[in-house]
């Protein structure tokens, strides 16, 4: 048998890239530290997809230089009118190259040259080699390399959708022949390239004068004879129309450090591609398809920490007497079931030891010794090691067991040494830190232990888990940030799982009857805004249908112009309604405003369990800060000070064995970790003398007393304070507080004259953490911020706002979950009937039992004033009732 035709793919680095970036909103990706994402993620879902259905044997991806060539010597207006490379894109392109050299994929770039000159070099040294051509591009004038050997893969909407140009096809679209598009394009002309066209001569005219003179050539030996307009331009532009055909010309002949055969696929780096996406923060599901997608010698690519242990199957003793002889010692745990609070429930394990030693059980299957002995040690305080451990507390919880005995949980591990991933699942973090592929067990709701291995798969899990307590244990010393896993984090997950498995109380009826008065609301405000534009078809979520109504309709000034338009997104209506006010607008909002409280109410009614509950989800691993989110429903975003969110909250309700709700929660806790860390003596001052933190900084930065603060003053003050946390520029302050820049510039610049200690405490924050790569809170909980030194201006600014915000945020949240585990500690040991029942934000929610009120006050009032010791005194606001607006304070 003859060796297959090799096949050779050449991509055009720069043009996918664009197409990439355009294809995929920049703002739904980009990393913790703002380096946008969208281009490097569209691109390597193009290219997997690609290497998938074309199956290459050989791949390289061209790259331009830069912007001058040696045809803008030529013609120094060429490609002149294109614009600056959006912000967001910068830097990406570097990142795609990264990626591809992970994927030991040859990128290459040539001086003074474009990429298309680099691939129609490649392309005419493969012809006769005997290779299959693929050209992926965006770049029409590729189409002048296009033969039987060579077709060009030409994007018709975003990446995904490639139309095949064989010469047929190319005739088919332009009535021409591949080796006559060139000369066909230097007559038309090119304004994407900046290239002149002829007045009155469009692609018809072109092509017909080419088919009918066979070449440019011809068309200009024979100018004298095409009458009429047309022939006049033509004979005054010929000098500029044979300067478009040399332009548009490819280059075919450079001398390049790469041939067509060291072109030849060669095994991906497995660890490396896993270190880059895990570094762009992107999930595994793009890495799996890339690495599928690319071939593989069979090894895995790991950095042996130690040697790894293979998991094996005791089957000579029971799992009572495997749990027996190993009493006390750290146990790795592999569960499959349904880890949700109220609804958990397991139905396989796997258990195994520091040797690999394993013991794989069906809990249905399990006899009365060994289903008694597993209880007693998932009940036990001895060592247990796990994977989303909140996840098998509620497993455990739905077999009527209360997990104890939480010693590791490698996700949260692997969480506060690379916060921000999108993914903390086992195989993902097991490559991540380990640099080992693991194939894991199916979670089918009736798996059966004897199918395909899975006892096996099942064990070897439970055998990661235990290498992985070991490794991050030993990476999370040498970063000082054990103790913050050992003794907050870990801690928490059993406090968590309880007020996920209590919930709380709601009133059905009365989520149901805001619920529809949003529906009649929401179809009021559609009524009135249809009677405005004379439109009884008008849909309000239609951007298209939005655009004609504002900018044709009622003639308002155009937002920011969009792909598809201009804006109609919630910033850009509500910048118009505020700089030209219109009735429309006003039902425009409140339509938005209230289908968003719709949608809100939909949720939270959705989820209600049998038990007249809201068991939400709290989530550790999400927030590169380290705050908590709150998930199926979100119980964060119901708003706090609004009449429609305290209605939403006035819902959730003390049951009918206990008293009331209280809440409690820190003031200005954010603002009072400023003053400590800025060690400011203006700030602290005030705090320790208990001031009105914005009255007392109003009176400083306007200079009037303190009585004479106005409430115009307070806000502009209070927005700034709060705005410095969160990295504000001046040009924000003005657009939030809807004043000239330049004012905002001078309030800020007497902000920083009166509280020096802030603008030194700001300005060294973002040094130190340039220095180090990452912040620290003062518990020692790290934020890493690599785009710091990033070239992009946008990540780097981006960065730099983080930087600013994260000690001070990541603090703030510490400080709340360590009021938590204190007040969770001191209910359970005085044997108190109240519960908590949640955290949201700084604020922690209480059901009470019957005569435990004053108490249980005290209580989160001692407790969360503990919490922390800084410089300047926590205040803690508490209040009691009915339900949870009532319990406010």
């Amino acid at each position: 048998m003859t060796d297959p035709t090799p096949r050779l793919m050449l991509i055009d680095g720069h043009s996918m890239a664009f197409r990439a970036f355009y294809a995929l909103p920049a703002e739904n990706f980009s990393t913790s530290g703002g380096q946008h994402t969208n281009a490097v993620y569209g691109f390597m879902s193009m290219f997997s997809s690609l290497m998938k259905e074309e199956e290459p044997t050989h791949v390289g991806v061209a790259f331009d230089v830069g912007r001058t060539t040696f045809r803008t010597e030529l013609f120094p207006e060429y490609k002149a009118q294109r614009e600056a490379a959006p912000e967001e894109f910068k830097g990406q392109v570097d990142l795609i190259k990264e990626v591809l050299e992970a994927c030991n994929i040859v990128t290459m770039e040539l001086e003074n040259y474009e990429a298309d000159d680099i691939v129609g070099t490649i392309t005419k040294a493969a012809e006769p080699e005997g290779y299959e051509i693929l050209l992926v591009t965006g770049d029409r004038d590729y189409l002048q390399l296009v033969n039987e050997q060579t077709t060009v893969l030409y994007p018709m909407k975003g990446v995904s959708d490639l139309k095949r140009f064989t010469p047929a096809a190319v005739e088919e679209k332009y009535g021409l022949t591949p080796t006559q598009y060139p000369d066909f394009a230097a007559l038309r002309g090119d304004p994407s390239d900046n290239l002149p066209n002829i007045p009155l001569v469009g692609e018809k005219t072109a092509a017909q004068w080419i088919v009918k003179y066979g070449s440019l050539d011809g068309v200009v030996e024979h100018a004298h004879e095409i009458g009429g307009k047309r022939g006049e331009n033509l004979r005054e532009r010929l000098d500029q129309v044979q300067l478009n055909r040399e332009l548009t010309g490819m280059v075919t002949d450079l001398s390049l450090d790469v041939s067509p055969d060291e072109l030849k696929l060669r095994s991906a780096d497995a660890a490396a591609v896993a270190e880059r996406f895990d570094a762009l923060e992107f999930g595994v599901n793009l890495r799996e398809r890339v690495l599928a997608a690319l071939p593989s010698d069979g090894a895995v690519a790991e950095v042996e920490h130690q040697q790894r242990r293979e998991a094996t199957l005791d089957t000579s003793s029971s799992l009572a007497q495997w749990l027996a002889s190993r009493e006390n010692q750290p146990i790795a745990l592999a569960v499959r079931g349904t880890g949700v609070a109220g609804r958990g429930d397991m139905h396989t394990l796997a258990l195994a030891d520091s040797e690999g030693s394993a013991q794989v059980a069906e809990i249905a299957e399990l006899g009365p010794e060994d289903e008694q002995a597993l209880a007693a040690w998932l009940e036990s305080d001895s060592p247990k090691l796990l994977h989303e451990a909140k996840a098998v507390y509620h497993m455990v919880r739905g077999r009527g067991l209360t997990l104890r005995g939480i010693a590791h949980d490698v996700a949260i591990a692997a969480y506060l040494l690379r916060p921000g991933q999108r993914t903390y699942a086992l195989g993902d973090i097991y490559q991540r830190h380990l640099q080992r592929q693991l194939d894991q067990a199916e979670n089918s709701g009736q798996m059966s232990l004897l199918d395909d291995g899975q006892s096996e798969l099942l064990a070897a899990e439970a055998v990661a888990i235990m290498e992985l307590a070991e490794e991050l244990t030993e990476q999370l010393q040498q970063i000082d940030s054990f103790e913050l896993y050992r003794d907050l984090e870990l801690p928490l997950v059993s406090v968590l799982g309880e007020v996920e498995h209590t919930g709380i109380a709601v009133d059905i009826d009365s989520l149901e009857r805001q619920r529809d008065s949003f529906i009649s609301r929401v179809d009021a405000e559609v009524q009135a805004a249809r009677e405005i534009a004379g439109d009884d078809t008008l849909n309000l979520s239609s951007p298209k249908q939005l655009q004609v109504v504002l900018f044709d309709t009622l003639e308002m000034p155009k937002t920011k112009k969009t792909k598809t338009g201009y804006s109609t997104a919630a910033k850009e209506i509500e910048n118009l309604a505020r700089t030209h006010p219109h009735p429309f607008l006003d039902h425009l909002l409140a339509h938005r405003e209230y289908q968003k409280m719709k949608t809100t109410l939909d949720g939270l009614i959705k989820a209600v369990q049998p038990d007249g509950r809201i068991h939400t989800t709290f989530n550790q691993t999400v927030t590169s800060t380290g705050r908590l989110s709150s998930t199926e429903p979100n119980l964060q975003n119901i708003p706090v000070r609004t009449e429609v969110g305290r209605e939403i909250r006035s819902a959730f309700v003390v049951d009918e064995e206990h008293e009331c709700l209280v809440t409690a929660d820190y003031s200005q806790i954010e603002m009072r970790v400023m003053a400590h860390l800025s060690e400011d003596p203006g700030l602290i001052e005030a705090y320790r003398r208990g001031e009105d933190l914005h009255n007392f900084v109003g009176s400083r930065v306007f200079g009037v007393p303190v009585d004479e603060v106005t409430p115009e003053i307070r806000r502009r003050v209070k927005a700034m304070s709060y705005g410095l946390v969160y990295g504000l520029s001046a040009y924000g302050l003005s657009q939030q507080l809807d004043i000239s820049p330049a004012e905002a510039k001078d309030i800020m610049s007497t902000y920083f004259e009166r509280f020096g200690g802030v603008k030194r405490y700001l300005d060294e924050v973002v040094v130190a953490a340039r220095d180090a790569s990452y912040t620290a809170t003062l518990f020692g909980r790290r934020r890493y911020l690599p785009e710091l030194t990033s070239t992009n201006r946008v990540a780097r600014e981006n960065a730099e706002r983080a930087a600013l915000n994260a000690p001070i945020q990541g603090t703030a949240a510490d400080i709340i979950k360590i009021a938590m585990l204190r007040v969770h500690q001191v209910l359970n040991d005085q044997r108190l009937r109240s519960r908590l029942l949640l955290q949201v934000h700084d604020e922690l929610v209480v059901e009470v039992a019957p005569g435990e009120k004053e108490t249980v006050m005290a209580i989160l009032r001692e407790e969360m004033d503990k919490a922390v010791q800084l410089s300047v005194p926590l205040e803690i606001s508490a209040g009691a009732g009915v339900n949870w607006d009532a319990a406010a304070h």
